[in-house]
């Protein structure tokens, strides 16, 4: 690895933290105005890591965080901007959670299809919107926008129309049929943290060695840093368009499961709702790169997973909500900043060189 590579990493590695530090001076000034010791808030936050409660439902709560982030990411490589990820979830969830209950099948088997079903899924809706962009021109922060509210409308209609089964026992619960155990994700480290985070982990080394060490990944890179460079070389952008946007699908269609196959193993309204959305923040804060994604999505389950201790001393939890939203503000402010900073020295680098061969050429 060059020192040239080495220090943009570490350049892009400090803005993140950064924007952290940016965000949690900020909320101490919040918490200040409205009469809270931001001292003892902060003492209490994170005082709760060490805590084992806390730590396995922060591996949890970052489990989607991660798949998520990751089918975010890749269309960034590509600058495609997947906003629909919460829409492909839930068209996943929905067609997971029914047709997976109308199969039987061994344990191991029966938890693969029901994976295997909700990559389907997820990438069958985001290839309405590689579609419309390939084929009618049409920018993919729009369709993907669009098509999330598309999908939360299908996906209640049909769920109310065809799917719902009143439960038995809680009249009030209203869900789809209950998949059966051979189709649910067992949990692990003392039945306290679920499979899906293993699936989560390995989906995050997936997405390293696909954009980092195949030939795939170099045309997509190479297509996201210059579409034309990329195009004479003989890269189909149009393929890439497709081929991205169906494995950013495909992945977003798996940020549902823990929910699903790990906890409730029903769809119901409202099951892993704001997950998709919350992973465009994460992959902002990692920098769409998977080792950045671990440590954002690590930070982002954290918080929420220690928001709860806030309230035992009279301090709203909702100032982590407020945090992580000043994080994304702060990242996306100080990456601008950075990204101008660095064109600017590679500017004066340039002409600077420019000019000592002048010089050396006048001489």
């Amino acid at each position: 690895m060059n020192k040239q590579k080495l220090q943009r990493m570490a350049v892009t590695s400090a803005s993140s933290i950064l924007a952290v530090f940016v965000a949690l001076a900020i909320c101490a000034v919040i918490l200040l105005i409205t009469g809270k010791d931001p001292i003892k808030a902060y003492a209490t936050l994170f005082g709760a890591v060490t805590e084992r409660n806390v730590q396995l439902d922060t591996l949890n709560r970052a489990t989607p965080l991660f798949i998520s982030a990751a089918a975010v990411a890749i269309g960034f490589k590509m600058n495609l901007f997947n906003i629909g990820v919460e829409g492909q979830m839930r068209v996943a969830l929905l067609t997971t959670a029914v047709i997976g209950a109308a199969v039987e099948l061994p344990a191991p088997l029966h938890v693969l299809f029901c994976l295997l079903v909700a990559m389907a899924a997820g990438a069958a809706w985001s290839s309405i919107a590689a579609w419309l962009k390939v084929k009618r021109g049409v920018n993919e922060v729009i369709s993907t926008i669009m098509l999330n509210f598309i999908a939360l409308g299908v996906v209640a209609w049909a769920f109310d129309e065809f799917f719902r089964v009143e439960s038995e026992t809680e009249s009030l619960l209203v869900k789809t049929k209950t998949l059966p155990e051979s189709a649910w994700m067992p949990d692990i480290v003392d039945r306290r943290l679920n499979g899906m985070f293993i699936v989560a982990l390995l989906v995050l080394l997936f997405f390293w060695i696909l954009v980092w060490k195949t030939k795939f990944g170099f045309r997509l890179r190479a297509s996201g840093a210059n579409g034309g460079a990329a195009r004479v070389t003989g890269v189909n952008p149009k393929r890439m368009i497709v081929i991205a946007m169906l494995i950013s699908g495909a992945l977003a269609g798996l940020v549902g499961m823990r929910s699903l196959l790990g906890d409730v193993h029903a769809y119901q309204n409202g099951l892993a709702e704001q997950q998709g959305f919350n992973g465009i923040a994460v992959a902002l804060l990692g920098r769409n790169h998977p080792v950045g994604i671990l440590f954002s999505g690590l930070l982002f389950g954290f918080l929420s997973a220690a928001s709860g201790q806030l309230q035992l001393e009279d301090i709203p939890k909702e100032i982590v909500t407020i945090m992580q939203g000043i994080i994304v503000f702060a990242v996306v402010i100080i990456n601008g900043a950075v990204k101008r900073y660095d064109e600017q020295r590679i500017q004066r680098k340039a002409a600077a060189e420019l000019e000592r061969q002048h010089e050396v050429v006048a001489a």
